[in-house]
């Protein structure tokens, strides 16, 4: 679906990255609609924190084009950035002052209503009762805490947030989910990249991968997550698919390698029984039926290539 441009919180158009001769985003086209959480998933040198900070204007681009709430970056970054929000990497505090004393710094740099939003802010990301602490007392979860809460400072309406449960244990890792959610609820756009893809299958509306700098997909969770499906070894595949394929509950109906079926079906608690029971009828032996239900992380494996034969 293309969105136009008057709906999009982050659009880029054909950017490229090069260090030397080593292309680091080659040419991606990305859309990201206002008010939505999207995810921004990769693996580990894919170039997820290279783009970022290309639409940060923090690392100019070699070429194409991105904006910003629809201004243009880096022609109108200053702009921009008074109405963005972001962590990248591990958010950098001083040490020796407390998380109070860190925001107040941060505040004065952004001037206008900033001072006033920090006590809230704080509140907001549960560092209230530690807000006085030293930060080098603080963990890494709780520096990832403080970090969203300088965002906040300008009341912005992009949050850009590079790995930002990094640290948390499961219960701040809930909490925060929360927190992101909320976010959208207020109207802002949350453009996260994580390694959890649990997390993000829970959190996000819709989400892009990239592999060595393209975007291989793009579109609503519910898209790239896929359907439901069981894994079907039997002694003859070809009678298997042509039975399997005319039921009601089936989508569609791969063969993965000799013998083995991806079965992807509508509702995998009546499927199964009902999968198991019309091979039976039509005399074909069944050596193994395992459900395969939907799953980000089974898609992003399948969509980077480092999938195993059978998921």
């Amino acid at each position: 679906m293309v969105v136009s441009g008057d709906d999009l919180a982050i659009r880029a158009r054909a950017l490229r990255k090069c260090f030397g001769a080593r292309v680091a985003v080659a040419g991606v086209d990305l859309e990201v609609p206002a008010g939505t959480v999207f995810g921004f998933l990769g693996p580990n040198g894919a170039g997820k924190t290279t783009l970022i900070r290309m639409l940060l204007g923090l690392t100019r681009a070699s070429d194409g084009h991105a904006w910003l709430l629809g201004l243009p970056v880096p022609q109108r970054r200053t702009r921009a950035l008074a109405r963005v929000g972001a962590v990248v990497e591990e958010p950098g505090f001083h040490r020796y002052l407390t998380g109070r004393e860190n925001l107040r710094i941060a505040a004065a740099a952004r001037g206008g209503g900033a001072g006033e939003r920090i006590g809230g802010a704080l509140e907001r990301v549960g560092l209230g009762d530690r807000a006085d602490d030293r930060v080098g007392r603080y963990s890494l979860g709780m520096r990832q805490r403080l970090g969203i809460a300088r965002c906040l400072l300008s009341d912005p309406a992009l949050l850009i947030l590079d790995e930002p449960v990094n640290g948390l244990d499961p219960a701040g890792i809930r909490e925060m989910r929360v927190l992101i959610r909320s976010f959208a609820d207020e109207g802002r756009t949350v453009f996260l990249s994580s390694h959890l893809l649990d997390e993000v299958q829970r959190v996000c509306d819709r989400i892009a991968v990239v592999d060595a700098g393209r975007v291989v997909a793009q579109g609503a969770t519910e898209e790239l997550v896929g359907a439901d499906a069981l894994m079907i070894e039997v002694a003859d595949s070809r009678a298997a698919a042509g039975v399997l394929a005319g039921l009601p509950l089936v989508r569609a109906v791969d063969e993965v390698r000799d013998g083995v079926l991806r079965v992807r079906v509508f509702d995998i608690g009546q499927a199964t029984a009902l999968l198991a029971r019309e091979l039976a009828v039509a005399g074909i032996a069944v050596h193994r039926l395992e459900a395969a239900p939907a799953s980000l992380e089974r898609a992003f494996l399948e969509l980077t290539g480092r999938s195993g034969a059978e998921r």
